[in-house]
C-alpha cells in the first residue's frame, strides 16, 4: 500500500467516524425534538411540524430520515460491519431514550428499518450511490413509519406525515449524497 492509499484510508476513516457520530446523535435529537420544536406541541404528546400542506407530522421524524442516509454512509466509509454495528448501537440507543411506553416500538421500528435499508443499499451502492441512497431511505422510511406506528399505537394514523417527513430529509441530503460520490471519483477514494 503507498503513502497515498494510506492517506486517502485514513480520511476514509476519519469521514467515517463522523458520520457515525453524527448517525448517533440523530437519535436524541429525534426525542429532543419531539418534545420541544415545532408548531403545535400536545399536551403530554409530541410536538408537530407541517411536512405538506394540511398534513402535520411529528418534529423527530426528520432527524430518522437523515439517520437512514447516514447510516449508508457509515457503511460506505467504514465498511459493512460497521453498518451492523451502527444499526445495532442506534438500536440501543433509541430503547435507552424513548418513554418507557415507546421503547418496545421505537427499538424494534429501528432494527427493522435500518436493516431493511441496509438490505437495499448494499447492492444497489458501488453501482450506484445515489439510487442506493435514495432507494434503501425510502423503503427504510416505510418500513420505520409503519412498524413504529402500529407498535406504539395500533394505528397508521399519522403515516403520511411520518413518510413526507422523513422523505423531505432524505431528498435534501440527495445532493451531498451526489457530491460525495464526486469527490470520491475524483479523489480515488473506494468505498470500504
Amino acid at each position: 500500500m503507498t503513502v497515498l492509499d494510506l492517506e486517502r484510508r485514513q480520511n476514509q476513516n476519519i469521514e467515517g467516524v463522523a458520520f457515525l457520530f453524527l448517525f448517533c446523535l440523530t437519535i436524541p435529537a429525534a426525542n429532543w425534538m419531539i418534545g420541544h420544536v415545532g408548531t403545535t406541541c400536545v399536551s403530554h404528546g409530541p410536538c408537530l411540524l407541517p411536512v405538506a400542506p394540511t398534513v402535520m407530522a411529528p418534529s423527530g421524524v426528520l432527524m430518522i430520515g437523515i439517520a437512514l442516509v447516514l447510516r449508508d454512509l457509515v457503511q460506505r466509509r467504514l465498511g459493512v460491519e460497521f453498518g451492523i454495528g451502527a444499526i445495532i448501537a442506534g438500536a440501543a440507543i433509541s430503547a435507552a431514550l424513548a418513554p418507557p411506553s415507546l421503547v418496545l416500538a421505537s427499538a424494534v421500528a429501528f432494527l427493522l428499518s435500518e436493516f431493511t435499508d441496509f438490505a437495499v443499499y448494499t447492492p444497489l451502492a458501488r453501482r450506484r450511490l445515489v439510487l442506493a441512497v435514495l432507494a434503501s431511505s425510502v423503503i427504510g422510511l416505510v418500513v420505520d413509519s409503519i412498524v413504529f406506528l402500529w407498535l406504539a399505537f395500533g394505528s397508521l394514523d399519522f403515516l403520511a406525515g411520518q413518510i413526507v417527513g422523513k422523505l423531505w430529509m432524505v431528498l435534501l441530503a440527495t445532493p451531498f449524497v451526489a457530491y460525495l460520490r464526486r469527490r470520491d471519483e475524483r479523489l480515488g477514494l473506494k468505498p470500504a
